[in-house]
């Protein structure tokens, strides 16, 4: 793909483009709209892992996880049931909980780390400038473990990360309206741990 390489990508080269899971999704034109959602969403997708992690290492190589699992099942991407944002975002976030699963699990430690792609000191430096530009970010998915889980998740993919409460919505497999319900009830009850907080440590 040379026309890929053409076009700098700081954290990835280029997408991941398996041929065999390309001539399943249907060939040269699923690629093609592979590369674009890839090109379009690689940012917010390194965002939500440099959010959550801040080791240049672990950020890389979960972005990777993310668009290599979603080109492996590209072809069951239906755009009538949600944004390719929302459903990368889907795969973003069993992702993560794959890693943190497997973080818990010592005897799993070994096994992942032998497979990490070692990072060019470039790629490591504009990592960590990102890790430090979400370092509010990560300070607020912190903040947000008083709420149920499921509130938390949608609080972060709204607010943090930056989807639509009907993306979202999808992401969770939630209706649109019960997302929007809960995201309200979900931000009230933020704001009043954030001011009772505020109040014991005597901060006016």
């Amino acid at each position: 793909m040379s026309e890929t390489r053409a076009q700098p990508r700081p954290l990835l080269n280029e997408p991941p483009n398996p041929p065999d899971a390309a001539r399943r999704s249907g060939g040269r034109d699923a690629a093609a709209e592979f590369e674009r959602l890839y090109r379009a969403q690689v940012d917010a997708v390194t965002a939500y892992f440099a959010r959550r992690s801040a080791d240049p290492q672990t950020v890389a190589d979960l972005t990777a996880d993310t668009f290599v699992q979603a080109i492996a099942s590209f072809g069951s991407f239906d755009p009538r049931r949600g944004s390719g944002r929302a459903w990368l975002f889907g795969i973003a976030r069993r992702v993560y909980a794959g890693h943190c699963e497997a973080r818990s699990r010592q005897h799993e430690k070994v096994a992942r780390l032998a497979g990490r792609r070692e990072l060019e000191p470039d790629q490591v430096g504009e990592l960590l400038d990102r890790i430090d530009a979400e370092r509010v970010g990560r300070a607020l998915v912190t903040g947000l473990a008083a709420l149920p889980a499921p509130d938390r998740a949608l609080v972060e993919l709204v607010d943090l990360d930056g989807l639509s409460p009907k993306e979202a919505a999808a992401v969770l497999g939630l209706s649109a309206g019960a997302a929007r319900m809960r995201l309200m009830r979900a931000r009230a009850r933020l704001r009043k741990s954030t001011d009772d907080q505020t109040r014991s440590e005597g901060i006016d």
